[in-house]
């Protein structure tokens, strides 16, 4: 098979893959969830097989040890979270109000003159205009609660993915060695090395930034929670979980915690000051500890292209495709520098007078 028809047929097989990622996306989170467990527990998995357990003692020890760990976060954090949650989405506008009526009042009126300038439609039709916001989020966050379809999901998502994660991870060394007998011969020593540079980069990234999300929301809940600010579990635990957003993840939470100490603490400068001083120094740990020794440097995925991945797959297969931004992401990185080395030792780079 030629070149060119090699291209042809891997560029087939690549829009298939897509088509149908795309036409089931609505039921393959739980095992998209579920495939995505597997690979960050392999290691670990490994690691007890190492120590002389059989793979299914192994996969058996960690699922248990992840049930137990599920079912106590629950049992611990979700009625907390869920009464949290509730009345924030009920304070939500007044909160909008008071940290206006703030602003106001450092401005020395002047928010209120500027405010007052326009006719009266205008003002309404803000004031509508944010209201409407405020409570379209509620209704999303209500509507994704309690909907039959998102009932369903979630249902399917915690009962289906610890199964296919089960399997997978019992299977995994199993069904490597399977689709290494399936490589073409010719070029399976460079599909290998490929593959082992997007593992490698997965490894450094999935694994180490999921570890970071962990640790930074579990600091910045903590810490939230001690220095007393209201629905600081939330905030805190909010903005670990999306840190994996390059600066996303930090900005978010404060925002929202400022915001938050403004209402609650104001006119406290001290108060506020210790709100933001728990972003501050999360985001000293991130930067100088927790990524440095959990992610390490030999990752090449820059941020604007993690943020662009995130959007783009997010666009086309919804969560399903947030999940998936990432590996698709360091996959593509990993074939672009490859293409890209391929090109730079080429004729068509050099030139038909460089030999």
């Amino acid at each position: 098979m030629t070149i060119s028809r090699q291209a042809v047929t891997w560029a087939i097989v690549a829009v298939v893959f897509g088509l149908l990622l795309h036409v089931f996306s609505s039921i393959m989170l739980p095992f998209v969830a579920g495939m995505a467990i597997a690979y960050f527990l392999d290691p670990a998995a490994d690691r007890l097989e190492g120590m002389g357990l059989s793979r299914m003692a192994a996969t058996s020890v960690i699922s248990v040890v992840g049930v137990l760990l599920f079912i106590l976060a629950l049992v611990i954090l979700l009625p907390v979270l869920q009464d949290q949650i509730v009345k924030f989405i009920e304070r939500a506008p007044g909160y909008v109000e008071q940290i206006r009526g703030i602003f106001d009042r450092l401005m020395n009126g002047q928010l209120a003159q500027f405010i007052s300038g326009f006719d009266t439609d205008t003002k309404s039709a803000l004031t509508d205009l944010a209201k409407s916001a405020v409570g379209w989020a509620g209704q999303v966050v209500r509507g994704a609660l309690t909907s039959g379809l998102a009932f369903v999901s979630f249902m399917s998502l915690l009962f289906v993915t610890p199964v296919v994660a089960f399997y997978l991870l019992l299977d995994w060394d199993r069904m490597l060695e399977r689709m290494d007998s399936w490589l073409p011969r010719e070029h399976a020593d460079t599909i290998r090395s490929l593959v082992s540079e997007m593992d490698g980069m997965l490894s450094g990234f999935v694994r180490g930034q999921v570890t970071v999300c962990i640790v930074l929301g579990t600091f910045y809940a903590t810490a939230l929670s001690i220095v007393g600010l209201d629905f600081g579990l939330v905030v805190g635990l909010t903005a670990g979980l999306i840190s994996f957003i390059p600066y996303v993840g930090a900005l978010v939470g404060l925002v929202l915690s400022i915001g938050l100490a403004l209402v609650q603490f104001w006119p406290d400068p001290l108060m506020i000051g210790a709100v933001a001083a728990v972003f501050f120094v999360g985001q000293a740990l991130e930067g100088n500890v927790l990524t440095p020794w959990l992610v390490g440097s030999r990752v090449r995925l820059h941020p604007v292209w993690v943020i662009f991945a995130l959007f783009a797959f997010g666009t086309l297969f919804g969560f399903v495709g947030v999940l998936l931004a990432l590996p698709l992401a360091a996959m593509i990185g990993v074939l672009t520098r490859f293409g890209l080395g391929e090109y730079l030792k080429s004729d068509l780079y050099k030139g038909s007078q460089s030999e």
